[in-house]
């Protein structure tokens, strides 16, 4: 099982090649969950309020990994 720094660092190597499941754990790990789920698109919210909308089909785009590097404080 890769560890989080080890995803950070791939989100920041290869933006282009990053799947859900490896957003997702990023993504509780700095303490948000998903809110909701509709179609291709997930919303995660962290206990500040902060939301961020992921549109995931296959691979992410590099602007939602970009997005999630921002609000975790790692670009």
């Amino acid at each position: 099982m890769v560890g989080i720094k080890k995803l950070i660092q791939k989100m920041k190597d290869q933006p282009h090649g990053i799947i859900l499941d490896e957003a997702d754990r990023v993504l509780r790990h700095y303490g948000y969950h998903c809110k909701r789920t509709e179609g291709s698109h997930r919303q995660y919210i962290n206990e500040n309020g902060d939301v961020i909308t992921i549109v995931a089909k296959g691979q992410i785009k590099k602007a939602y990994i970009t997005a999630i590097l921002e609000r975790i404080g790692e670009n």
